[in-house]
């Protein structure tokens, strides 16, 4: 049999090597890879394509025989022009804004007089469509877009708009690149906890993981359809346990058969599992009485009788955990969702959001530097070779100067300056610009400041280090001078701080002082103590707001935007 295999079979006067390229899983052609051609498509003219996608807009022409639709799969900022005529499809049912189209036809090139488009599908076969009630679907019915805040009360269809849903694909992009930017420096994924018994930034902010309520809940539902005993029933079944045991007594007294001595205690042990019951039912019923079911011990909650058997939080922090494989497996990450319970309302809070966080091994501060910057000029860079479409969306309709911002950071060295020397630059210029908060070393330093540093006085990023200690986490690696510690941030046009990081305090001694001077228990942090205990090693990391990063690179206003389902005070939808 020969080796050479058959030429693939014509199609339209190609062959299928020519062809657009079938999306895999799915027998349909992505809209990208129709319009994303150099040649706009125009290349595949005359090529049978199927399609599937949502009509952004539609019209009907030529006294109804005729529609013009622009459909979107999600694959691309760009929508493909679809002709159907009534000989087809009827076209009344396909034209309303948010139609599910499933088609087959023949990609042409448009007459001359239409130059919007290289190509166009005219319709020879209609599969499916998912029809929408116009006069009841929430998104614009034309070109007009809702402001994203309207946008947030019908977050299961936002993803249908042009801006969402090119979010969405930068999100996804800058997923890819992360996990691309560390696997290809050789650091391990490491999968930390949601459910978490630390507190990471010890600013006791945390959602609390408990089934006590539930449990409160159960016991009064319970106590409803059953109520527990009366104080003389109890009593009864007390003094059965009585009287069965002195019968056992008396039995074994009066060398009893040993049937009837069993039998006897046969009826001792159920008459005690009786009374046990009874007596259970009424300490459930008192503590429902005097505590509303939740178990409580010196007057505290008695944690020891929920799920976990102490207290359990949601976690605000992957990294002391990742420290863990940090100290066996020298450089590692962690990327998940945290969670934080501060009732705010700004445009930079959320109570669920994501972040990215390292640990090396063996590294110190300006180790965890140089990788923050590298990190952050790949993310950037990668976004200019791989999303570039959408950058454009994003800069034409959302941010002038985010493709821009873009290119700057992915080609710009980080200035590195210390804190002091940050207040000192800051302090010179409050004496000439007016800043809402008040400039003195020792705080912390606001989005003003830093947005100060970054886009007026270096016009490029910054990684500001070596912060009072009196202001970061317990954690931090304590400098020589015992009043900063090995602290760094990194400063971007637009939003500020988008990395937090330092190196991490190694000396056993020095790490159980801090813990003890921030007023956090030692208990729940042995565990990361004994880092220090068993085989101590210099280590750093930093963590990413990934939401942020985003935020930075669309140039959207608000954190919520930028999140497929944000969660902040009063809202959890879906």
């Amino acid at each position: 049999m020969s080796g050479d295999s058959a030429p693939p079979p014509a199609m339209d006067g190609l062959t299928l090597s020519d062809a657009v390229p079938e999306a895999e899983f799915s027998k349909r052609v992505l809209i990208k890879s129709i319009l994303g051609r150099p040649d706009k498509g125009a290349g595949l003219n005359g090529q049978k394509v199927r399609i599937g996608g949502w009509v952004k807009t539609g019209r009907e022409a030529e006294k109804g025989t005729l529609a013009f639709l622009q459909v979107n799969d999600g694959s691309s900022p760009e929508n493909l022009q679809v002709l159907v005529k009534s000989d087809v499809y009827k076209v009344s049912d396909v034209v309303a804004t948010g139609t599910c189209v499933h088609i087959e036809g023949l990609l042409q090139r448009p007459p001359e007089t239409a130059t919007q488009q290289n190509i166009e599908l005219q319709v020879s076969k209609v599969i499916s469509v998912g029809t929408v009630d116009a006069a009841k679907y929430p998104l614009p019915k034309s070109k007009a877009r809702l402001p994203l805040e309207l946008l947030r009360d019908v977050v299961h269809l936002r993803p249908r708009t042009n801006i969402i849903s090119a979010i969405a694909r930068i999100r996804n992009a800058l997923a890819y690149a992360t996990h691309t930017f560390f696997q290809n420096h050789g650091f391990l994924y490491i999968h930390t906890p949601i459910i978490t018994t630390s507190d990471c930034e010890g600013a006791g902010e945390m959602f609390q993981v408990t089934t006590l309520i539930n449990d409160a809940e159960r016991l009064e539902k319970e106590l409803k359809e059953t109520p527990p005993p009366s104080v003389a029933g109890l009593k009864a079944a007390e003094l059965a346990v009585t009287e069965k045991g002195e019968a056992v007594a008396q039995l074994k007294a009066g060398k009893a058969s040993k049937k009837e001595i069993a039998d006897a205690v046969s009826e001792l042990t159920k008459a005690k599992e009786n009374f046990s019951k009874l007596d259970e039912r009424c300490k459930l019923a008192e503590r429902f009485r005097l505590h509303g079911g939740i178990p409580k011990k010196d007057g505290k909650i008695d944690y020891t009788e929920d799920f976990f058997a102490r207290q359990a939080f949601l976690t605000v922090s992957g990294q002391l955990q990742v420290e863990t494989y940090a100290c066996a497996l020298s450089s590692v990450y962690t990327f998940g969702p945290t969670f934080r319970a501060e009732n705010s309302h700004t445009s930079r809070h959320l109570a669920e959001f994501w972040m990215v966080e390292p640990e090396i091994a063996f590294a110190d501060i300006q180790d965890d530097m140089n990788c923050a910057e590298a990190y952050v000029r790949f993310l950037c860079q990668w976004l200019l070779d791989n999303c570039y479409d959408d950058m454009e969306f994003m800069t034409k309709h959302v941010d002038k100067s985010a493709l821009e911002r873009l290119k700057m950071v992915a080609g710009s060295k980080f200035e590195k300056i210390t804190y002091t020397k940050a207040v000192e630059i800051l302090e010179e210029a409050a004496k000439v610009k007016k800043f809402e908060n008040k400039v003195e070393w020792g705080i912390d330093l606001a989005s003003e400041h830093e947005r100060y540093l970054t886009e007026e006085k270096f016009k490029a990023p910054v990684i500001v280090y070596n912060y009072p200690k009196a202001i970061k986490a317990f954690y931090m690696k304590v400098n020589e001078d015992n009043n900063t510690v090995a602290a760094m941030d990194v400063l971007v046009p637009k939003v500020g701080e988008l990395i937090g990081g330092s190196q991490r305090e190694e000396n056993y001694e020095v790490l159980q002082q801090r813990i003890l001077d921030s007023g956090l228990p030692l208990e729940p942090y042995q565990w990361y103590l004994d880092l220090r205990r068993y085989g101590t090693v210099e280590h750093s990391g930093f963590g990413l707001g990934f939401e942020r990063m985003i935020l930075f690179a669309t140039g959207v206003e608000n954190i919520r935007d930028v999140i497929p389902f944000p969660r902040y005070p009063g809202r959890a939808d879906l």
